[in-house]
């Protein structure tokens, strides 16, 4: 963006903050700044306002993905398209009628790691010791704890939901390289097949320039790397309570049960 939307979008964002109005996630926020307009995603459920959001960091920067050079994901595969296809029909079909019909995330599991979508819950604290780095997801509590020593990957049959990671210093920059994700950490086919390697660089006092490049060939058709600004923040990390996996897990069940009785 210019010097001029760049400050028009400042401008805008702090307005919507402000505001009492819903909570704006991830491109939520940009669309109603730049449309004028605030629309809740999710209007059935109530959703959240913006009390349940941190003032946002605006860079000038469109997309978070870097290469491919046009900012968007690489196609998905042709079996990652019938995957999603497959699932979706099943449910119009049937309903949710099982566990398995609900994504980590529902089920308050994970989001995944790293997580890296702007909302509520979205801050990373960074705990470094001599052979280690704990890297702290606010979002579902997630901490991913990384060797820095010769200790090499974990046996390939053992798969984890954060997958097993390992980090080295290329220079001033800390790299992090993760394999062995489980089967179902993953929206698509072969997720154990996925590597990805993040790269954390200090530039200021106050920033660190972090780079996450992704080859995941089950569900793309190339790798792509995503890259942002994480800026330093005194607030605190708060607790991370899903309970849309207290209640609304056990009430599915429970329906499909009753419907299955019927």
């Amino acid at each position: 963006m210019t010097d001029e939307e760049l400050a028009f979008l400042a401008q805008r964002m702090q307005e919507i903050t402000e505001g009492d109005g819903d909570a704006l996630f991830g491109d939520g926020a940009f669309n109603a700044a730049f449309s004028g307009t605030v629309e809740s995603y999710d209007p059935s459920t109530g959703n959240y306002d913006q009390s349940w959001l941190v003032p946002r960091k605006i860079h000038n920067r469109t997309s978070q993905i870097i290469d491919p050079p046009d900012g968007r994901y690489p196609p998905r595969t042709e079996e990652s398209i019938a995957m999603a296809r497959e699932r979706r029909a099943r449910i119009e079909e049937n309903g949710i009628t099982s566990w398995l019909d609900l994504t980590s995330d529902d089920r308050c599991i994970s989001y995944g790691a790293p997580y890296l979508n702007a909302g509520y819950n979205s801050y990373w604290q960074i705990v470094q010791s001599k052979d280690h780095i704990v890297i702290y997801q606010e979002m579902m509590h997630d901490a991913r704890i990384v060797s820095l020593t010769d200790q090499p990957h974990i046996d390939e049959k053992v798969t984890l939901w954060h997958g097993d990671s390992r980090g080295y210093w290329d220079g001033d920059t800390l790299v992090v390289e993760t394999t062995n994700f489980s089967e179902e950490s993953g929206s698509g086919p072969r997720t154990v097949d996925k590597i990805n390697v993040e790269r954390f660089t200090r530039i200021s006092d106050s920033q660190i320039l972090y780079q996450f490049k992704s080859n995941d060939p089950g569900t793309f058709t190339a790798s792509y790397t995503r890259e942002i600004i994480f800026d330093k923040s005194t607030d605190p990390i708060y607790e991370y309570a899903c309970h849309e996996g207290n209640y609304s897990l056990p009430a599915i069940l429970r329906g499909a049960a009753a419907t299955e009785r019927q």
